[in-house]
This record gives C-alpha cells, structure tokens and sequence, in this order.
C-alpha cells in the first residue's frame, strides 16, 4: 500500500521521541519513502543520525542546510509528500501551529503544507487536559487537521492518565488509512457497545506426548482483526490458538490448543456475541487415537487413522441469531471463489473472506493479505493490502451487514 508513498514526519521535544524510530523502521519497510524534519528540542532525545540511518534520507533540523545546494525546505517537506506525522505534537508545537506561528522548520513546513497532515499528541496528563491546550486542539481540528488520539497510560513524569503516544503500529495503520482513503471510517467508534468474537491461530492435534498436527497459521490476519475492531470500540473476544505474537491491549484472550477446545470455547460464547469473525485455521481432521507415551520410530511406514473435527464455522451459522452477523474465511489452492460461494451457502454465514494460498503475498504469515469478501449478493476484491488495512475493510463490511440486521 505505501510503496511509491512519501511521507514527511515531523518530530517534537518529547521523551516519546524514540518511538518514531520505530515508525519510522516500520514505514521504511513498507517499502515507504520517508523523511524526517525535528525541532531543536527533539534532539535531545534522539539524534538525527537514528533517522538517516533507518530512512537513508537527510535529517533536517535547520530551515536552511548550507552544506548542501540551497532549497527552501519549510516549503518542500509539505509540498512534496503524500502526508505528514507530526509525532509525538507537544503542546509547545500544538499552540504554534494552532496560531500560524512558523519559526522553525517544523512549524513552517505545516504552515506550507498542501498535503493532509496527521498529529498524535504527547505530554503530561495536566498539560494534556489544560482548557488552552484543549482549544489549541479544537481550534487544529476545524482547520481540517486530523488527530490521532494519545493513550492513557503511566507517563513519563509517573503520572497515570491520558496523554501518553499512541502506539507505533496505530500510528502506521493511520498513515495506511489516510492514504487509503480511510481515515475518517478508521478514527470513529462505530463498533462501540458491540460484541465482537474473533478466533485466530492454529490449532494443535495430539499423537502422542511428543507430536501434533498443526498448520502454518501465525494468527497475525485475527490478530489484526482484533486490534482494529477493539480500537473501533467493540468489546473484543480473541480465541486463539498458540501463536507468538502478543495480545492486543484490550482484548479479552481466552487461549485453546485443541480444534475440541476451541469449539467448546466458541460455542460457550457465541450466543453473547453481535459479530463473530472465524479467521482461526482449525484442523479438519484429528488422529482417532492419541498414544500415550511416545511413539518409537520403526521399520517401514505407518498408519494413522484420522477423523473429522467439529465444525465451528457450520455450527456457529447454523445456530445464530437473527441479529447476529457470522463471517467465516476460506484459504483455497484453486478455484477460490468457487469454493467460497459454496462454502458461504453451505456454513449459512453471512459474509466469506477468500483468498488463495498461492498468491505471492497473501495468505500466512506475511504482513499482507489479499481477500475477496463475498456475500450472497456480492463479491468485492479488495486488492493486495496490509493486514491491517484487510481487517478494516472487513468490518466495514461486518458493520454494515449488522447494521442492516438491526
């Protein structure tokens, strides 16, 4: 998605200066041209030379450079990227830019930019809620800047409240957002009060102390999914099998290992729930006889006899409720929308996610996904996108078939 995207951050005097390397590694990654402008007082915390090593671009701090041939850069940074971050936004810089004030390269490249310009403040608690800061923010917000609401958490200064930076990967997928078009759909509440029910993971079959079964399932597809219906405001549910990765803030985690585990899990929840989204890799079949203690390698082939597991995403359709929203995905090899359809149809799921295993990009464990959400009355091909950007396209969807149902 941010291939071929230029994007400028601007860097305040903030101890949550650090996190931007991070962002900054992240977008770069993301094959995203990326360049980074600092106040003075930004340095302190972090030197620009972190930024040029990760971005292999110039870190500018001065309005003009004399080492190098003279371009007015106050005008370039906003002129010439596709958005700009300013993160973490002190409330020294939330003040400049809510008066027009540009009198350091920062603050100037705002003033001239013609691209959309995000900021995610950081500061103290009471610096965070002061009524002039507040203004500063509303004042920032009718001009048409977009804000990307800090955390609450324990700050810097000790204190616990609001105002800490929002996470790097909430700063990325807002970025993602906006140059996708979504930012205002990906910033709103609209999943609040709503239960969301979300499986992801492998599960692990037994065949003896010592072996499983498994698939190559990481989780990351409903994990995402987690992380974006939480951040929308849902109550979120994640069942999920054993993965690596760590639980978004806020969710409720129940862990499984077993298909049987999961069902019971899923099952025992599933009629509390207004959306359930089934992204787990579920084992189809598991062996009929678990061995007690290990099995001894032995001359020639074996046998293992195998039997089918319960169908989650079958009993959860078969059994919701008439308000209730089920979506289910289908990780094909061939004739993907084919199968898809049928499996829509036969599971009596409201929406199916398809994708093919094959496609370069797609599928487990990469950071990008390419799905087809199909309904009984539609097909919609998404294109190539982040994970991220995948889950919230889907609950757009989700939202809007609930909505409906209501």
């Amino acid at each position: 998605m941010l291939t071929g995207k230029k994007v400028a951050l601007g860097v305040t005097g903030s101890i949550a200066a650090y996190k931007m390397a991070k962002v900054a590694s992240m977008l770069v990654k993301k094959n995203c041209d990326v360049h980074v402008v600092m106040t003075k007082s930004a340095t302190e915390f972090i030197a620009p030379a972190t930024f040029e090593a990760l971005t292999k671009n110039p870190c500018m701090v001065e309005a003009f450079e004399r080492t190098r041939p003279v371009e007015i850069h106050h005008i370039a940074f906003g002129q010439t990227a596709d958005l700009m971050l300013v993160a973490p936004a002190s409330a020294d810089v939330l003040g400049k830019m809510a008066c027009g004030i540009a009198d350091d390269l920062l603050t100037s490249s705002v003033v001239a930019a013609t691209c959309p310009v995000l900021i995610a403040p950081a500061m103290n608690v009471h610096m965070y809620q002061n009524p002039i800061v507040q203004e500063n923010i509303r004042r920032l917000k009718q001009f048409g800047y977009e804000f990307i609401e800090p955390e609450i958490g324990r700050l810097a200064c000790e204190k616990v409240g609001i105002g800490k930076l929002a996470n790097e990967s909430v700063l990325v997928q807002a970025i993602e957002a906006r140059l996708s078009g979504r930012m205002e759909e990906s910033t709103v509440q609209d999943l609040a009060g709503i239960s969301v029910l979300v499986t992801a993971g492998p599960t692990r079959e037994s065949l003896d102390p010592v072996r499983f079964i498994t698939n190559h399932s990481t989780g990351t597809m409903g994990y995402a999914i987690a992380e974006e219906a939480k951040r929308r405001g849902a109550d979120v549910t994640l069942v999920t099998g054993p993965v690596s990765i760590p639980v978004p803030k806020g969710v409720t985690a129940v862990r499984v290992v077993s298909a049987e585990e999961m069902y019971q899990e899923v099952m025992s929840r599933a009629s509390r729930q207004d959306i359930v989204v089934k992204a787990a890799a579920v084992a189809d079949y598991r062996p009929r006889q678990v061995n007690p203690e290990k099995m001894k390698k032995q001359d020639g082939a074996i046998i293992l006899e195998l039997e089918r597991t319960k169908d989650i995403l079958e009993e959860l359709g078969k059994n919701k409720g008439e308000r209730q929203c089920i979506c289910g995905f289908s990780m094909e090899t061939e004739h993907v929308l084919e199968h898809s359809r049928k499996k829509l149809k036969k599971k009596c799921a409201d929406m199916i996610a398809a994708n093919s295993i094959r496609e370069a990009g797609a599928g487990f464990g990469g950071g990008t996904n390419h799905l087809v959400l199909i309904t009984e009355e539609s097909e919609e091909d998404i294109g190539m996108l982040s994970k991220e950007a995948c889950a919230g396209a889907l609950l757009d969807r989700l939202y809007k078939i609930w909505k409906k149902k209501q």
